[in-house]
């Protein structure tokens, strides 16, 4: 009754994250299926451990092959992962870095392939916080106030297209860029997107005006999602 939430260790084989066996049983990302998947300290996996993850992002399922039988399990999860930006994890830090922010940053960052970060929405860098920061009054929304307003975006959603805006396939996206298509040229060429990059990034626009109660996508709403597809290394 509860959207499942897994948590798989580093040190999880393919197996155990895609699921196999002589008789096919289902892995964790089937089983964060309609869920979450938390993989934290997402470079300290295996690389061809994270890379099994790439269709079943694409298409919600997981496909296992044996010679006896053939097995489609369920896999449309929610991925959310956390790193430190290199292994001492205080990168740019000037009193406690490493001092190999370059190469070392770099190899370690480079465990997670281009494709993979494709499909993740959201790339967003979290740093330090103070201790007055921390122990301090919060200063932020409080959960239910947003919880009511993404209850809100999704309604919006459902009325509006009968689904939610994660399943928008390329044709529906287009239709709601408007005026935009131009300024998006010049945009995918700065940044250098691939095609799935910016449909993924439409979506998050989409959504973004849905949380603002806006009917139509803005360029304040584009410029919102493109900012979040920056590379983890600036150059």
């Amino acid at each position: 009754m509860q959207p499942p939430y897994r948590a798989p260790h580093h040190t999880a084989s393919a197996a155990a994250l895609v699921g196999g066996g002589g008789r096919p049983r289902p892995g964790e990302i089937s089983l964060a299926h309609e869920g979450v998947l938390f993989l934290d300290e997402m470079p300290e996996f295996q690389p061809r451990v994270l890379e099994v993850l790439r269709e079943p992002l694409e298409t919600g399922e997981v496909h296992i092959a044996r010679a006896a039988q053939q097995v489609t399990f369920p896999a449309r999860f929610q991925l959310v992962a956390a790193m430190n930006p290199c292994p001492c994890g205080y990168l740019g830090d000037p009193e406690k870095s490493c001092g190999y922010e370059c190469e070392k940053a770099k190899r370690y960052q480079r465990r997670l392939s281009g494709p993979l970060l494709d499909r993740i929405d959201l790339h967003l860098e979290v740093p330090a916080v103070s201790p007055d920061t921390l122990l301090g009054a919060a200063d932020g929304e409080p959960s239910r106030r947003v919880r009511e307003r993404v209850l809100a975006a999704r309604a919006c959603q459902l009325h509006r297209q009968g689904r939610l805006n994660r399943e928008l396939d390329a044709e529906r996206l287009m239709e709601a860029l408007g005026p935009h298509k131009a300024w998006l040229t010049g945009v995918m060429e700065r940044l250098e997107l691939s095609a799935r990059a910016l449909h993924r990034s439409l979506r998050v626009a989409r959504t973004i005006a849905d949380l603002a109660g806006s009917e139509v996508i803005r360029r304040e709403h584009l410029r919102e999602a493109l900012s979040y597809r920056q590379n983890l290394l600036k150059p």
